[in-house]
């Protein structure tokens, strides 16, 4: 009898391991919009210049796992449904390819272009789904505009029309591109 409980351990404690699938999530970049043609762009083609310094998030959106608001004070963080790569990564690199898009006679980039160039700086404080089929993207960014200094708090909240985490992570790269657009137009006034 006692031959078989090591191997019997074994296997209870193999079962109890492989029992759930993790899924990863990367944010879609949305590839519809004023600027949807791609081409090359240098600084003697009366471009300006902007840099998206930082992307700050909170500590409950700065682990792997995908967040989801369960009641008005409540949040979960999915241990099975992670993001791919750093919340905050993602985010500067959708912003960079939304910005990009929506402002074709500018260089947006993630690393710094120079002296002569605007500044983006933006905290996000919500970037999750909640108990009630609404996906929430809320912060504040600041913008060093021509030497103005710009600073807007945004909340956008968006409907879900599907159950789920891929649907969820959709909605919230398309409300983040709507962020971007908003940004984007008051650059452009």
């Amino acid at each position: 009898m006692k031959k078989w409980l090591p191997f019997c351990l074994a296997c209870l404690l193999a079962a109890c391991s492989s029992g759930e699938n993790k899924t990863y999530y990367q944010l879609p970049v949305s590839q519809s919009g004023p600027g949807t043609t791609h081409g090359t762009l240098t600084q003697g083609q009366n471009s300006r210049l902007l840099w998206v310094e930082q992307i700050t998030i909170p500590d409950y959106l700065a682990g792997n796992g995908v967040v989801y608001q369960t009641s008005d004070v409540q949040y979960t963080i999915a241990n099975n449904n992670l993001w791919a790569s750093p919340l905050d990564q993602q985010l500067r690199t959708t912003l960079v390819a939304n910005l990009s898009r929506e402002l074709p006679n500018w260089v947006v980039s993630s690393q710094p272009l120079g002296n002569d160039q605007d500044v983006l700086n933006v905290s996000v404080n919500g970037f999750h789904g909640r108990y009630d089929g609404r996906v929430i993207v809320s912060g504040e960014w600041l913008l060093n505009h021509q030497g103005q200094l710009i600073k807007r708090p945004f909340t956008i909240e968006m409907k879900q029309q599907q159950d789920g985490y891929d649907a969820m992570v959709k909605l919230l790269a398309a409300a983040w591109a709507q962020e971007a657009a908003a940004i984007a137009q008051e650059i452009n006034r």
